[in-house]
């Protein structure tokens, strides 16, 4: 356990001393020697002195930042940093000295923002602007946060990956940020000129597995162990032999980017690959040691995991047991949702398509809490009704869900604009925390497809024989766009180059005004307890939400998801409740005042008759409120 009063620091890679000299420390056990060898310096290679542990470390002299550098093990085999601050020739050339306190940086007032005061908009560089880079998305920030009011941006995984065009998910250096994005300089402005447009931004880090290409941690060490297997490659070594090290070079990650980056949130992929049977979960710990460091900086930092276990015990307390993640996202919500809309019912779809699923998501958060699973052929999950709402991200698209589709195909492709209303007044009006994929505010039409930028062929081939593979159990038809063509990659990128077509704009409008509900009438923002209740009309399909504000606010939700008219009778609650939002109105691309639903709604024990159109999204407002 480290001593709180001092700051954190990190101390593996390559850390500069004044004036010009470099401490270089590295966790290599499976080397007899180790040496650092500058690139395009005409000097020796310099030994490392072996230290407890399977560490070597030493210091060279004259290595200012801008230095390129790589370690040489057992006197033959050279290597990049594992703990390499920037790769500025890609994942297979020398590693970069940063000077780590180098960027002068202007948020000193910024503490960062609550986890139920986030709107996050989800985005991957590469492809949110025409240029690509970390610093061409600094001009959007004005429209992301004052025009149309998120609160927090979250980057799809930023460590250097191979090749320019990639997820992300396939990085293989934690410490490095992506260099055809920008590198470090880049990324560290992003981040600062997010806090001065007070956005709030969240890092998707991959603590799983890493990518295939460029990877040479097993040359150090036993980063990966043979006892469990992930989807996409060996399982990183949490709980094996000599996994006390590879953990501290994780949980050092976890902490360098909040210290190093100032980066208010890491979102955590895909946790269920994470394996551990250790005493403390290394989940616990990554979330224990960033806390602390937060509470020392004095800043709000949230750890957020991806999951399909459905396992409670990611936000569950220490207390019970639990590993007291800040939140977690929920693809229960995100299925059930998009299973009413679209009809689709194959592949991990299989499990949902129920109309009472959608409100169960809703009201409780896990759809699977413990029942059988047809698609999994066994019980799935633990119940959460009793966790507070604000603990689960929901979303009706993020880059898995279109992304992972064989054409990546967004919802705006799959139902009528109406439908794109309807599943966005969900998702932002809702309890729980809301994401939108970028775009998304204004129906983008561009697929965003799966793309890599291999250098090994049989790589590549394997990456399209395993997307082909994976879309078998979906039954979609048609060719499947090419991975590793660069024309994929460009076809993925957002298509807003000018003004937006009037049906774009009215849907960019209805995100506009659900955002402004949400964030100044307390009922219709997240939830700290359940303070919120649902009704279905199965047959009409048909949702009532009731929400209650702490302030005493109450807000009524009426939401359609079937194309046709319809009418329901709603008993209660009881009161007079004003029309606040129609999605039919004009400016959200409906008909406008002849099609509008009434300005007050009685409900008396006798019932209010509520005449609907189709897919209409409606807020009434309690006349106590």
């Amino acid at each position: 356990m480290r001593d709180l009063a001092t700051p954190w620091a990190l101390d593996l890679g390559a850390s500069p001393l004044a004036p010009s000299a470099v401490r270089f420390r590295v966790w290599a056990p499976r080397a007899t020697t180790v040496g650092v060898r500058l690139v395009g310096r005409d000097r020796p290679l310099v030994p490392l002195t072996p230290s407890d542990g399977g560490y070597f470390e030493g210091v060279v002299a004259d290595a200012p930042p801008g230095s390129r550098y790589r370690y040489v093990l057992d006197g033959r085999v050279e290597r990049p940093d594992p703990a390499s601050r920037f790769q500025p020739e890609g994942v297979h050339g020398p590693s970069e000295v940063i000077d780590p306190i180098g960027f002068r940086w202007s948020d000193e007032s910024w503490h960062g923002l609550p986890l139920d005061r986030m709107i996050i908009y989800e985005l991957h560089v590469g492809t949110f602007t025409p240029a690509g880079t970390y610093e061409a998305i600094i001009p959007r920030l004005g429209y992301l946060g004052g025009e149309l009011g998120v609160t927090a941006i979250e980057l799809m995984p930023v460590a250097q990956f191979p090749g320019a065009r990639n997820w992300g998910y396939d990085g293989v250096y934690p410490f490095a940020p992506q260099a055809s994005y920008g590198g470090p300089p880049g990324l560290k402005r992003l981040i600062d000129a997010c806090h001065a447009g007070g956005l709030a931004v969240i890092v998707d880090v991959v603590y799983n597995h890493l990518g295939p290409e460029g990877n040479y941690l097993a040359d150090y060490g036993p980063y990966f162990t043979d006892r469990y297997r992930t989807s996409w490659g060996q399982a990183i070594n949490y709980d094996g032999p000599d996994s006390d090290e590879v953990r501290h070079y994780i949980v050092s990650n976890a902490l360098y980017w909040i210290t190093e980056y100032h980066v208010d949130g890491l979102r955590l992929d895909a946790i269920h690959g994470i394996y551990d049977v250790g005493a403390r979960h290394i989940l616990a710990e990554i979330a224990d040691a960033v806390h602390a460091e937060a509470d020392r900086l004095g800043r709000i930092v949230h750890v957020v995991a991806e999951s399909d276990l459905n396992d409670v015990r990611v936000i569950a307390p220490r207390a019970e047991g639990g590993y007291a993640l800040d939140g977690q996202w929920n693809d229960d919500f995100h299925h059930a949702l998009h299973t009413v809309l679209t009809g689709e019912h194959t592949g991990y779809y299989r499990d949902f398509g129920r109309f009472d699923q959608l409100a169960t998501a809703i009201r409780d958060g896990f759809v699977y809490s413990g029942q059988r699973s047809p698609y999994r052929r066994r019980r799935h999950g633990s119940p959460s009704r009793n966790r507070p709402p604000s603990r689960f991200v929901v979303y009706a698209q993020n880059h898995d869900h279109v992304g992972n589709r064989a054409r990546g195909e967004r919802l705006s492709a799959l139902v009528p604009h109406t439908a794109l209303k309807v599943a966005a007044a969900t998702v932002l009006l809702g309890p729980n925390i809301p994401l939108l994929f970028m775009g998304e505010e204004y129906a983008e039409t561009t697929p965003f497809l799966y793309f890599v930028d291999h250098g090994n062929p049989v790589l590549v081939e394997a990456v399209r024989k395993g997307r082909t593979a994976e879309f078998a159990s979906f039954g979609w038809q048609g060719e499947i766009p090419d991975p590793q063509s660069p024309r994929t990659f460009e076809r993925s990128r957002l298509a807003r180059d000018g003004p937006l077509a009037p049906a774009q704009a009215a849907m960019l409008a209805w995100h506009r005004k659900l955002i402004a509900l949400r964030t100044s009438i307390q009922a219709l923002g997240a939830a700290s307890a359940t303070t919120h209740t649902v009704w279905a009309w199965e047959s009409e399909r048909v949702l009532v939400i009731h929400r209650r504000g702490a302030d005493g606010s109450e807000a009524l939700l009426i939401l359609g998801f079937a194309p046709t008219p319809a009418t329901v009778k709603i008993h209660e609650p009881a009161g007079t409740w004003h029309r606040r939002l129609d999605a039919n109105e004009a400016p959200f691309g409906g008909p406008g005042p002849a099609a509008r639903s009434p300005s007050t709604l009685d409900i008396t024990p006798e019932g209010a008759e509520v005449a609907l159109p189709g897919y209409p999204a409606l807020v009434f407002l309690s006349g106590r409120s």
